[in-house]
């Protein structure tokens, strides 16, 4: 028991250790949020009711990223190490300041918020009806206590962080997804789907109380000041690029639930569970790296010790590569099993099971694009570069935005290309397949942000130029065209074993042939010495779960 409080305390020792006992965090966050989807999913099917269930967090999750101006880690963390490092007594107050304003500044912004969601909702969701519009608002309204709480959870994160005592940060989406499960199982069945969202306040509240005892051991408690100190101006000039990036992001899915919500009954919720499942190895891999390697790019940069930096984010971008790529190809060829072992059950059907696996193979093509995303977005704001970031993720928000008016406008259509399109993802017999062209949209506008932030980049730092980021694309290339043809070769041939009526011989068949191609792949790199690989192997071989581990603030509600 005394070893397991000690790793609260602990400290990093390494990038790739904290981003692997991170991800081994973020997949136990994970398989709870696959719990939850698979609750709301076998109670609801992709129907009206998980479209209102979706549909309220759009209006908290902008007001969250409006929070983030007053609370971004990215941004309190640079400025509080510098600060402590000459004054730590300052550094305190500059939190407890940060700590007052955001509180007062999101009572003020959710209250008016909570008066006008009526309006807001009938505006923004032209495609629910009186009743359903008004189910929405409700659930919207219970819904703001989350930025609430969460923002604050963001502050303490940043001070733990900056310590390098994170554990117990990794335990707060935990917490999060139990408060969701609560209200699945406990409340729902007497308040419906206020229950739920209900439990989603109760979740957001867990992420920010467990973390006080870390707090506490390091001498912080926030306060109410009214001083102002001038690191307040440093943390938001640093954070008002960081808040217009995630709020242009949030208009992207405020324009596109809107859109779905015009498609039919179930649009919204398709478009919402393919994209919680792309989300987790988007979690696991990519968000690991980025927030492994931000604190000690940060620091690096403090220290004036560029090159070193740069050697940090070029290894963090190979190792987010050589992840991402292989697992996106299991997701386009393992589709329909993933999302049938997941989700169906109850009244989630065949037809919901298709279209949603349909969705995933498109969100897929953006993982690596949405991996990278994170990390070079960090990158600026560890050099301090903070407005081009911002001004390329609004034009990408914009083209996704446009993207998907586009794609749905053309798949509504009954011509030939639309048909083809549809049955190329073997769903030309199901209503409703207009739904595709958002995923397909925000995949795009995905890979568009990527390579607009790493030519930034390279123009903000010329030296960036000169690393060969993609120096073993070819070595991990390979290996994913020989885990796509294996394992769809695998899933005819298991197809003859397993008897695919159940769920245990859908997920047998999935399992079984993902893990021939993810055999024959490693032996691949193997083989080929692949450098990314021989220093996985390295890291496995050590005891990674020793080091302690970093988190981010989450940049939405759900």
């Amino acid at each position: 028991m005394r070893r397991i409080f000690q790793l609260f305390h602990t400290e990093l020792s390494g990038v790739h250790q904290a981003a692997f006992l991170l991800a081994l965090a973020t997949i136990a966050s994970n398989i709870l949020g696959m719990f939850r989807d698979r609750l709301l999913a076998s109670s609801f099917g992709a129907g009206v009711e998980l479209d209102m269930y979706y549909a309220a967090f759009r209006i908290p999750d902008f007001l969250y990223a409006v929070s983030l101006f007053f609370a971004a880690s990215t941004a309190v963390i640079p400025v509080f190490l510098e600060t402590a490092k000459e004054n730590e007594p300052r550094a305190k107050q500059v939190i407890n300041s940060l700590f007052t304003i955001f509180v007062l500044a999101m009572i003020v912004i959710l209250g008016a918020a909570f008066v006008v969601m009526p309006a807001l909702v009938g505006r923004l969701f032209p495609g629910f009806d009186l009743k359903s519009a008004h189910t929405v608002s409700m659930l919207s309204r219970i819904l703001l206590l989350s930025p609430l709480f969460l923002g604050v959870s963001n502050l303490v994160s940043s001070v733990v962080q900056s310590y390098r005592r994170f554990f117990v940060y990794a335990l707060s989406p935990l917490c999060y997804n139990l408060g969701i499960i609560v209200g699945i199982l406990f409340l729902a069945p007497r308040f419906g789907l206020a229950g739920i969202v209900w439990g989603v306040a109760l979740g957001a509240f867990l992420h920010f109380a467990i973390q006080l005892p870390s707090l506490l051991a390091l001498g912080y408690l926030p306060r109410f000041v009214f001083s102002v100190p001038a690191e307040i101006r440093s943390v938001l000039a640093m954070s008002l690029p960081r808040t217009l990036g995630l709020t242009a992001s949030q208009l992207t899915f405020l324009a596109v639930t809107g859109i779905a919500s015009t498609l039919g009954a179930g649009s919204i919720a398709v478009f919402n569970l393919s994209y919680n499942l792309q989300s987790i190895p988007l979690a696991v891999i990519g968000l690991s790296y980025s927030v492994a390697a931000f604190p000690t790019m940060a620091e690096l940069i403090v220290k004036n010790k560029l090159n070193v930096f740069l050697d940090h984010l070029i290894a963090a971008s190979r190792h987010i590569v050589f992840w991402t790529l292989p697992v996106s190809v299991l997701f386009i060829v393992l589709r329909a099993q993933i999302v049938r072992t997941l989700y169906g059950a109850g009244a989630f059907n065949w037809e919901d099971t298709r279209l949603t696996a349909a969705c995933l193979a498109l969100f897929a093509l953006g993982i690596v694009a949405q991996s990278l995303v994170l990390l070079f977005v960090r990158a600026f704001y560890a050099v301090g570069k903070t407005t081009l970031p911002v001004i390329i993720n609004v034009l990408s928000s914009l083209s996704t935005i446009a993207a998907s008016f586009l794609f749905v406008h053309m798949l509504s259509a009954s011509d030939a290309w639309a048909r083809t399109f549809a049955a190329l993802l073997r769903v030309g017999d199901i209503p409703g397949a207009a739904v595709l062209g958002l995923p397909l949209a925000f995949a795009l506008g995905s890979i568009l942000n990527a390579i607009l932030l790493g030519f930034g980049f390279g123009y903000v730092e010329s030296e960036f130029k000169k690393r060969k980021l993609v120096r073993s694309l070819g070595d991990i290339a390979g290996g994913s065209v020989l885990l796509a043809g294996v394992s769809y070769g695998g899933l005819a041939l298991f197809a003859r074993v397993f008897n695919l009526n159940t769920f245990l011989g859908i997920f047998l068949q999935g399992l079984s042939a993902g893990l021939c191609g993810i055999a024959l792949a490693a032996l691949f790199l193997y083989i080929r010495k692949n450098a990314e690989f021989m220093d996985i192997s390295k890291v496995l071989r050590q005891k990674f779960w020793q080091s302690e581990t970093v988190a981010p603030e989450p940049e939405h509600l759900l």
